[in-house]
């Protein structure tokens, strides 16, 4: 069994495959002063939550914006079954044509997220990422990383808002009944789901432009499910985009 591990600024991603078969997928709070031993620990129980054995884990691949975690990941994991998981970093083959202009600086979760598109989808495709940052990705026809754009995430933007202003508290990030709110909470809720909406249907339209043809549109990430359902775009969920990518990756350096 492959595991397959995604390391966010906010949560670590955790999915077992059998062959093709993702068997389960898990969240823990990323949190960079945990050890090594500790994430060995809660690893273990993840995976018995699952009813699966870390005995039966063959390999493993991580991906990582946060190098700490990363390194107390891999050691946890390689303590725990006695396995030297595969980075995804430079040397790493990914099968992935980058052109934006230091390819060194792409991030691992946007490589990730890419190759499991050029895997499942219709190229060109934008590939929209909403987790701590929202994160739009282009490839070309030809399956080729042109670039992007970044924007503050939506939870991220929601606790600016509340430490940053006397009178604005936290609030579930929901839709509310019209973009036109009676009142703070819903206020602050159109903004945040329906303004993050007509945020992404106007980079869409501005890339579409740019590109000179429609392009296939998927979307991942903690948020990307409420927000997408409110844009004009057609927009597919795949909520387990970037671990699909990873083992693909782990296949290509295989071979």
């Amino acid at each position: 069994m492959l595991l397959t591990i995604d390391i966010g600024n906010t949560n670590v991603t955790l999915g077992a495959f059998d062959g093709n078969i993702l068997s389960f997928t898990a969240r823990l709070a990323t949190d960079v002063g945990k050890t090594a031993d500790q994430y060995a620990v809660e690893i273990k129980e993840v995976l018995g939550l699952y009813g699966q054995n870390y005995e039966n884990i063959e390999d493993c691949i991580i991906s990582s914006v946060v190098p700490s975690v990363g390194n107390s990941i891999a050691g946890a994991v390689s303590k725990l079954c006695q396995i030297v998981p595969l980075m995804l970093g430079p040397g790493v083959k990914t099968g992935l044509n980058i052109k934006i202009d230091n390819p060194a600086q792409l991030g691992a979760d946007l490589v990730a997220g890419a190759v499991g598109a050029l895997e499942e989808y219709t190229m060109p495709c934008v590939i929209i990422d909403m987790g701590t940052a929202t994160t739009l990705s282009v490839l070309d026809k030809n399956g080729s990383f042109l670039g992007g754009a970044i924007a503050a995430g939506v939870r991220l933007t929601l606790k600016a808002l509340a430490e940053n202003t006397a009178q604005l508290t936290s609030i579930p990030i929901t839709a509310p009944p019209s973009a036109i709110g009676s009142n703070t909470v819903e206020c602050m809720q159109s903004g945040l789901v329906y303004g993050t909406a007509a945020m992404l249907d106007g980079m869409l339209d501005k890339i579409s432009d740019e590109l000179g043809e429609i392009s296939t549109v998927v979307a991942t990430g903690g948020m990307s499910k409420e927000i997408i359902s409110y844009c004009r775009h057609s927009i597919i969920y795949n909520e387990n985009l970037l671990l699909e990518g990873l083992r693909v990756i782990y296949e290509k350096n295989l071979k």
